[in-house]
């Protein structure tokens, strides 16, 4: 169970507010908890605080910002249960997928810490010619500044963690603005921090609207804003945000590509496809959305997919046994729905569910959808998936990159030379051979193309991102 109400954070210290914001249980739709909820004037403090903590974290050495890290992995084990019960209820997770996004929160930030103490710098030659004779360079990374960061309401955890851990990392102060759906994972996390010894003002998390939170964005004092959701708004955010460094990891209509060769492996092939397509109701940029097998296979996956599918289970998400959970809300689920009878309105097939029941939809498979539907080429963000043949490996890469997106792409082959092609003419931010697009392991760089986004996360990645590059010139003799 949730505790009955939760203060936000500014500037490392719990501030109960207020209890203006609802936080829902996704399955039954009852208030689980309140949560404060920040206004402009709260987070312009939080802002101004984390400016005046740059000197500070300046001069917090990384051996102090790796022991802040280990601090947070040892108190993420010892509260297990409490975040995986919590994002259960406020996401409305399956418990077993809850309990794994608790996992890679941990090996997140353990990955962090190990990144603290090794963040480098280079010695650069310059003596490329006789002027620059008894010149060295001297290269180190610093800082980049306050730092805002927005998250989402799908992987509340991890997602969040790949933006606390790395710039806990790198010494960035920063203002952090969960998803409202989904607030409380983040602040158990800065309850966790707020036990350290980190310099005042290094951290402030804030709940907000949408609308009241234009600080986030606008707010010049910040050099770095990083922002995980839907594209409409990160493309948005990112003509407000002036002059300082964007990174936007957005959406997708992933493809996962099954080669001809893979006749023997279905039954692995199909596991993972299932997974892939409607874990987390399928509410992940990387779900497999388009699904394209070779022709001498389609039928025989088709059946195993379609046997699949139906056989997973739907419901409360803190049984044990569910697998397809709540979507976030009624509306979304309502959206997605419309998308699915316009498609079918157009010539579509439902194969395997189509049941939708407010926030509950099933997980459904379909063929024949038409490539200019909004189920085709938007991102669904829930448990659909599209079945469609190929006959040619070239063509089905071509019908991959036929997409706004390019996040990530699967590819299932036992060909070395088909494996290269897809990696060199697949237009995504990652492609996985062998398994579905959904995969990725903390410490990879993540991110995406078109309109999936700009930079990478991935916690070194990250870090390269918050801090910046320092020349020094140093001439031998004068």
């Amino acid at each position: 169970m949730l505790n009955k109400t939760y203060p936000y954070y500014l500037a490392n210290v719990a501030v109960a507010a207020n209890t203006d914001l609802e936080v829902t249980d996704k399955f039954s739709g009852e208030v689980a908890t309140r949560v404060a909820m920040a206004d402009a004037a709260a987070i312009d403090k939080a802002i101004g605080h984390a400016v005046e903590a740059m000197p500070a974290l300046r001069a917090f050495p990384p051996f102090k910002r790796q022991a802040v890290l280990e601090h947070c992995v040892k108190r993420f084990r010892e509260r297990y249960d409490e975040l995986a019960m919590a994002l259960c209820i406020e996401a409305g997770k399956p418990i077993n997928d809850s309990r794994g996004e608790v996992t890679r929160l941990i090996d997140t930030f353990k990955v962090a810490a190990e990144e603290a103490v090794r963040i480098d710098g280079e010695i650069i030659n310059l003596e490329i010619s006789p002027r620059a004779k008894g010149y060295h360079g001297y290269v180190k990374r610093v800082p980049i500044g306050p730092c805002s960061f927005i998250s989402p309401f799908n992987f509340p955890l991890n997602l969040t963690a790949h933006k606390v851990a790395p710039a806990l990392a790198a010494g960035v102060p920063f203002v952090l603005k969960p998803a409202s759906r989904t607030p409380v994972g983040a602040l158990i996390m800065g309850e966790i921090l707020a036990e350290t010894d980190l310099p005042k003002g290094a951290f402030s998390i804030l709940p907000a609207h949408r609308d009241g939170a234009d600080l986030f964005t606008t707010d010049e004092r910040f050099k770095l804003l990083s922002f995980t959701g839907s594209p409409a708004v990160g493309w948005e955010l990112k003509k407000k945000a002036g002059k300082k460094k964007v990174i936007l990891e957005l959406g997708g209509n992933a493809a996962a590509i099954v080669d001809g060769d893979q006749g023997g492996k279905l039954d692995y092939v199909v596991e993972r496809l299932a997974f892939g397509a409607f874990y987390q109701s399928g509410q992940s940029c990387i779900g497999v959305q388009r699904i394209l097998v070779h022709s001498s296979l389609y039928d025989a996956l088709r059946e195993k997919l379609i046997a699949k599918t139906k056989s997973l289970i739907m419901g409360d998400p803190k049984n044990e046994k569910t697998f397809v959970g709540p979507m976030i809300s009624e509306s979304e689920s309502k959206r997605l729905a419309g998308w699915m009878e316009s498609a079918v309105l157009d010539g579509a097939k439902i194969v395997a569910g189509g049941k939708v029941e407010g926030a509950m939809f099933e997980a459904t498979l379909l063929e024949g959808v038409k490539r200019d539907s909004d189920l085709y080429r938007k991102e669904a963000f829930g448990p659909v998936a599209i079945l469609e043949r190929f006959d040619d490996f070239a063509a089905a890469l071509a019908t991959v990159n036929d997409s706004d997106f390019g996040l990530q792409a699967g590819v299932f082959t036992d060909s070395l030379a088909h494996a290269h092609q897809a990696w060199d003419q697949l237009d995504v931010g990652g492609v996985v051979i062998n398994d579905v697009p959904s995969f990725r392991v903390d410490n990879m760089p993540y991110g995406g193309v078109k309109d999936s986004g700009l930079g990478r996360e991935g916690i070194r990645y990250a870090i390269e991102d918050m801090t910046e590059m320092r020349l020094m010139v140093m001439r031998e003799t004068w």
